[in-house]
């Protein structure tokens, strides 16, 4: 007999022992309503064949700011890049060397490790028709998968919530972020956002401490068939039962050795922890912020290309070590990249398309996609173009990572990327 799911398992509980049994005659009604709905959802889904540790999980990585994509990959012996950036383009003589004529930043060595091993796929050309230069606009359209959309729509990944997980908890989706990200945004809004697990619980008023919030509870308030009231009351129920199961996850799986000691260090050591310790989470959402590099570029680039490969590297190797590196993939993508021609500043401006990073064991690895042309006719407004659409590099996760229909969730088929 298969085991049943941790969070199913502790919903009965809540049904049938102390609760049920102590308060029978007493039970709330919308408590008494709301479990049933609960349970009868998690029987009735579909997903729930795959759960726990059979379950696939999506790491979304943003590098916030607008990456330099140029001198993230970079593109090896190319007359126009060494033109355009007479200093910025001195690390291409110390380049960690890809395939295809490309090499990673010489600070990427925690990178270059996994793509030797397998684990990396480098996509290039990855932006959108129309490029938007704005930090907030841009990030937005990466967040609903919608350029052509209105602002403030729902997330991609809340559309997915809504259309593959209902009757989950709200620990189906993590943002370890102090503001809840717009990709989870969705019609019946799942997630946790914290920035430190400390956060996330309850005093000894019952009310949930300041710096952290529930998904569930910051979107749009409406849920099939219930009730505002009953949605309330629902979403304080699953708050404090993920509390539960975060804490009690967290001390199963002590802090972790190997990783940087710096905030993306922090940040996938975590994650590494709630995926070790059996949490039924299947999207999480981290940020490297300081990528707006507009002057002297140089070294604070280094610096945050450095943190980014040294913590890829521990986290992969913890992955390895709970056996977890097939079950688990990351998409790392910045909203935008940066001009090819260095400004006056010796940094970089606001671009377009740039390179975007799969890591996980259910690839092929390599270089996938041309990179683009640098020549100068061939630019857009001195920015590179892109050649693939990023609800591409999306649906090919969906489909085959996450084994859901991609079309549901960005209105429309979109040709997978083949790797």
């Amino acid at each position: 007999m298969s085991k049943q799911p941790d969070f199913m398992t502790r919903r009965q509980f809540l049904r049938t022992g102390v609760i049920g049994g102590a308060l029978a005659t007493t039970l709330p009604s919308f408590l008494d309503q709301t479990l049933c709905r609960l349970e009868a959802a998690e029987v009735n889904s579909s997903l729930q064949r795959r759960h726990g540790r059979d379950a696939p999980i999506l790491i979304l990585l943003q590098l916030a700011g607008g990456n330099d994509g140029l001198n993230t990959v970079i593109p090896l012996g190319n007359d126009h890049y060494r033109r355009a950036r007479p200093q910025l383009g001195s690390v291409e003589s110390k380049a960690l060397k890809l395939d295809n004529g490309l090499g990673l930043h010489e600070s990427l060595t925690g990178l270059k490790a996994l793509y030797d091993d397998g684990l990396l796929s480098v996509f290039n050309g990855i932006g959108y028709p129309n490029p938007n230069r704005s930090h907030f606009r841009s990030t937005e359209i990466w967040h609903t998968a919608s350029p052509e959309g209105r602002k403030g729509g729902d997330g991609w990944v809340g559309r997915y919530f809504d259309n593959q997980c209902e009757g989950m908890p709200a620990e189906t989706g993590i943002s370890l972020t102090s503001t809840p990200p717009q990709a989870f945004q969705g019609p019946s809004p799942l997630g946790i956002t914290f920035r430190n697990p400390k956060q996330f619980s309850f005093d000894d008023d019952d009310e949930m401490m300041s710096g952290a919030s529930v998904g569930m509870a910051t979107g749009r308030s409406r849920h099939r068939k219930d009730s505002a009231l009953h949605f309330l009351e629902r979403t304080d129920l699953d708050a404090r039962v993920s509390s539960d199961h975060l804490h009690s996850t967290l001390k199963k799986m002590p802090s972790l050795k190997g990783f940087p000691r710096n905030q993306i260090g922090n940040d996938l050591s975590l994650v590494a922890r709630m995926i070790g310790g059996g949490m039924s989470t299947r999207i999480y959402y981290v940020s490297q912020g300081g990528f707006d590099t507009h002057a002297n570029q140089m070294y604070s680039h280094a610096r945050l290309l450095k943190d980014l490969g040294d913590a890829q590297k521990a986290f992969w190797d913890e992955m390895k070590r709970q056996g977890n590196t097939q079950r688990v993939q990351m998409l790392v993508f910045s909203e935008f990249g940066r001009r090819v021609a260095e400004n006056g500043s010796r940094g970089t401006d606001h671009g377009a398309a740039a390179p975007a990073f799969v890591l996980g064991g259910k690839q092929k690895g390599g270089v996938i996609g041309e990179m683009p042309s640098l020549d100068p006719k061939d630019l857009n407004r001195g920015d590179v173009k892109h050649h693939t659409d990023f609800r591409q590099l999306y649906a090919t996760l969906i489909d085959e990572h996450l084994d859901a229909d991609a079309s549901l969730v960005l209105g429309k088929r979109w040709p997978k990327i083949k790797n």
